[in-house]
């Protein structure tokens, strides 16, 4: 492949998993808001929800990718 090519596809992927680091972060953090101060309007486990979705989308899914990106499977 081209190297220009190469380089672009990292790029992307290095993208990909630093938005997907952020995002779960940031879910981290609205999760955790919730958790200590519950919304009225919201239902109390949706804190819990988010918080584990968002360790999910940062510590777990990263990881999966680069090792699936990395074996060569797109």
């Amino acid at each position: 492949m081209n190297p220009n090519v190469d380089e672009q596809r990292e790029r992307g992927r290095f993208a990909v998993l630093t938005l997907l680091r952020a995002g779960g972060v940031i879910m981290m953090v609205i999760g955790i808001a919730l958790i200590m101060r519950p919304l009225p309007s919201l239902p109390a486990f949706l804190g819990q929800l988010l918080f584990l979705l968002g360790v999910i989308e940062s510590l777990v899914l990263p990881p999966f990718l680069a090792r699936r990106w990395r074996d060569g499977r797109k």
